[in-house]
């Protein structure tokens, strides 16, 4: 070595580990691809742009296995439950109101937009949890 020259140390390349707070992006929820990086604290899909976080990804596959029916003061119903109606309804079709206080008995969940099978005074209706409550 020669006396001008500065000591320079040894080339040490440095090796990276994933940070184990990290973990691995999982597959886009909407495409399905595995083509996917992380930035900050969301997931983007660079083949369809779709950005999502994991803690959303983790909330979506809870509600996928069960939804979950709520009444109009929030209480979650099940199948079998006495439901009451909170106000007066007209029923599409018919000159029949249904009064508000009508009880109806052992309800039935359903999937779709009236989410509530049940009958009220002999009649098979499907409504909306948003107008009844848990009796």
């Amino acid at each position: 070595m020669r006396d001008n020259e500065l000591f320079r140390p040894p080339q040490v390349r440095p090796t990276y580990t994933a940070c184990p707070t990290m973990s691995t992006p999982t597959a886009c929820p909407v495409c399905t691809l595995e083509n996917t990086y992380r930035d900050g604290a969301l997931c983007i899909c660079p083949d369809c742009g779709h950005e999502w976080s994991e803690d959303d990804a983790a909330d979506g596959a809870a509600e996928e296995g069960a939804k979950v029916v709520r009444d109009a003061n929030g209480q979650v119903l099940v199948d079998g439950d006495s439901v009451i109606l909170i106000k007066d309804l007209k029923v599409k079709g018919s000159s029949l109101v249904l009064k508000k206080g009508s009880k109806a008995k052992s309800i039935r969940l359903v999937d779709g937009d009236h989410d509530v099978d049940c009958k009220i005074d002999g009649v098979s209706l499907s409504l909306k949890s948003e107008f009844l409550k848990k009796a």
